[in-house]
């Protein structure tokens, strides 16, 4: 299983990286995506992942850049918000409800993915992953229809399918239940607590002080697995 430093992205020994994957996989999850993969382009879905695993310092600039207000921040609508005179536990609340802090990200343990659908995509089309691209008439609304119906039996689902108080809904971010079920409940408190304190993430003595609440809010508060069994389970 994950050790510590991969569970918070400062080590990428766990995942394996394929052209054809747009990214890098956690090595349990690789054969699942695959077969999932193909049984949507059997049904004209061009699963591409736009997002898989991301180490710390790639979480870092992320948070960093939207610290900075260098990346919009977003309301719970996708609508972009103003930076400027958010005062800094404002300003972390903002980044936290679309993007995680370094070391408690999902995105760290090579289970969590992105997904659009290629073959769907318009012309110069920018992909935006907000939630308007998903819902009935968007651009990815036969994708999601698609992985409501079969993403389960690949191990797949969908860990930001509800607002629980936390992270906003990410309909496009699924999940590999079988290893991601398993992070979570190692990811403890002490052990985002450590990576961050020994990181220079910007914020970082709020998010310290806030670490307990951030921690059951934001990393702990996600759906569970609505499923048993299925091709993908180990």
């Amino acid at each position: 299983m994950l050790n510590e430093l991969e569970l918070t992205g400062r080590a990428r020994t766990h995942v394996v990286q394929r052209d054809d994957l747009e990214g890098a996989l956690q090595h349990e999850a690789l054969e699942p995506f695959l077969a999932m993969k193909e049984a949507a382009a059997g049904d004209g879905v061009e699963i591409r992942i736009v997002s898989s695993f991301r180490d710390f310092a790639a979480q870092q600039r992320i948070w960093d850049q939207k610290y900075l207000g260098e990346r919009p921040l977003y309301d719970a609508h996708g609508n972009a918000r103003e930076h400027g005179g958010l005062s800094t536990d404002e300003l972390v609340d903002a980044i936290v409800c679309w993007s995680a802090v370094p070391g408690g990200s999902r995105h760290h343990w090579g289970t969590e993915i992105d997904v659009i659908d290629r073959a769907a995509l318009p012309p110069g089309y920018r992909v935006r992953l907000l939630p308007e691209e998903a819902q009935p008439g968007g651009v990815f609304e036969r994708l999601h229809r698609w992985l409501d119906g079969n993403m389960n039996r690949f191990g797949f689902y969908r860990p930001y399918r509800t607002f629980r108080g936390g992270v906003h809904p990410e309909i496009w971010h699924l999940s590999y239940a079988p290893v991601a079920t398993r992070a979570l409940e190692m990811l403890t408190l002490a052990v985002f607590e450590e990576a961050v304190r020994a990181s220079g993430i910007l914020g970082r003595e709020r998010v310290l002080a806030r670490s307990g609440e951030i921690y059951r809010q934001y990393i702990a508060n996600v759906d569970a697995p609505n499923f048993v069994g299925g091709e993908g389970l180990a």
